[in-house]
């Protein structure tokens, strides 16, 4: 029987990952708060949107195999009292510099946490579930930012304090969590080569590689589709329907991001490539579906349209990165994560970054037609290279076949 703190362990991992990851998407309901207040333009806000994502980005670059190296919880500490203080720095932001001075430091902690916490939570599966760990690998993050988008718009628009308590309240959690991994159990055996690995690359094993290329339009579409609809579909409500209404802002986002971690849950024992062909349809359809409706002035089809695209966003990413762990070693899975989430990361953060640039020019529906196009197209071409390629059906075959295999011995691995 699995000892009382593996099974601990395992339940602490996951909620810091909740609580990291809940963090990253809670200024968003505040972005409009800080633009009355501070005269912020629609670049200025998409400029501090962009500099989260470039944080996170080198910060993974850079450490994202560290924890292989070093362990997991030297790092998961360091990054868990790193986004502590970026959320105290957030409490006291007076204007746009020390915006982008908070949210540089939120990327690199949360850039230093996503990798390790995923390998973290598949070193110390349960023996009773062995494979719960990598479904809320995938889960996980969708639920996380509804819960951090929710939370924050209910407290902008209803509690005291609105531009400090969410802060304060998700600071808290991080620093009792960043305690509780004295409980976890460290799985990962010091080795050599800690700073030849910070090196910036992107490291994927070479069991992975092939799969990776074929799953990577997926993870590009749906996370693009996660930059749309944090950056620019929130504010269709004020642009389009004219409700100001911050909680409003914070339910839509949880529309697309708690649709996606419920169908994360849902396809966990659904084969992973039909799984992934369901995400691909429903990232073609639900982008189309919104933009139609914010042109047609429906806000119930709006809500219709985030529903689909939610399933998109989770099967997108749930199927691939169910397929993708499956072929790791224990010794390169903070690495193949950070590379998931590079990838991943740059199609949330590119595109919003240029829709920014060119709102003010073409105007906002024109700039959000273009975004979803763009996600159309690269789901209808990860769609048409699944059906076409020759080894992609062996290749996903062979993944199905270790997420089998990972199932039943993925503990013993660890240990």
């Amino acid at each position: 029987m699995q000892p009382a703190r593996g099974v601990a362990g395992f339940w602490i991992l996951a909620a810091m990952l909740f609580v990291a990851m809940a963090s990253s998407s809670v200024p968003s309901p505040i972005y409009p708060v800080y633009a009355a207040e501070w005269d912020l333009t629609p670049l200025m806000l998409t400029g501090v949107f962009a500099i989260y994502v470039a944080g996170l980005l080198v910060t993974m670059l850079v450490a994202g195999r560290l924890s292989d190296h070093v362990g997991r919880k030297p790092v998961l500490v360091a990054g868990g009292l790193l986004l502590v203080v970026s959320l105290v720095l957030f409490t006291g932001a007076d204007g746009f510099a020390a915006l982008v001075v908070d949210r540089i430091v939120q990327g690199v902690a949360v850039g230093l946490l996503i990798g390790a916490l995923g390998a973290a939570l598949i070193d110390n599966s349960l023996e009773r579930f062995p494979s719960l760990a990598g479904v809320l690998n995938g889960a996980v993050p969708p639920f996380a930012l509804a819960t951090g988008a929710v939370s924050s718009g209910a407290l902008v628009e209803w509690g005291p304090a609105p531009e400090q308590l969410v802060y304060v309240l998700f600071g808290a959690l991080l620093l009792l969590l960043v305690a509780a991994l004295a409980v976890v159990p460290e799985r990962v055996t010091r080795r050599p080569g800690a700073l030849r690995s910070l090196r910036p690359t992107v490291s994927v094993p070479r069991a992975s590689r092939a799969l990776f290329r074929g799953v990577a339009g997926a993870l590009v579409a749906s996370w693009a589709l996660g930059g749309l609809f944090l950056s620019l579909v929130p504010s269709a409500l004020g642009a389009v329907f004219g409700i100001h209404d911050h909680f409003a802002a914070g339910a839509l986002i949880a529309v697309v991001t708690g649709v996606g971690g419920l169908t994360g849950l849902a396809i966990q024992r659904l084969d992973t490539r039909r799984s992934l062909f369901l995400g691909l349809v429903a990232l073609i359809v639900g982008p189309v579906v919104t933009v139609s409706f914010v042109f047609a002035h429906s806000l119930p089809g709006l809500v219709v349209g985030s529903a689909i695209a939610g399933v998109g966003f989770g099967a997108g990413f749930q199927a691939p990165l169910r397929m993708l762990l499956a072929t790791a070693a224990p010794t390169h899975r903070a690495g193949l994560l950070s590379s998931v989430y590079v990838v991943s990361y740059l199609a949330f953060g590119v595109p919003a970054v240029v829709a920014g640039l060119l709102e003010p020019t073409f105007g906002f529906v024109p700039v959000l037609a273009g975004y979803g196009a763009f996600i159309v197209l690269a789901a209808t071409i990860a769609l048409v290279l699944q059906g076409t390629s020759r080894g992609s059906a062996a290749v996903e075959e062979r993944a199905a076949e270790a997420v089998e295999r990972t199932a039943t011995g993925s503990v013993r691995t660890a240990e």
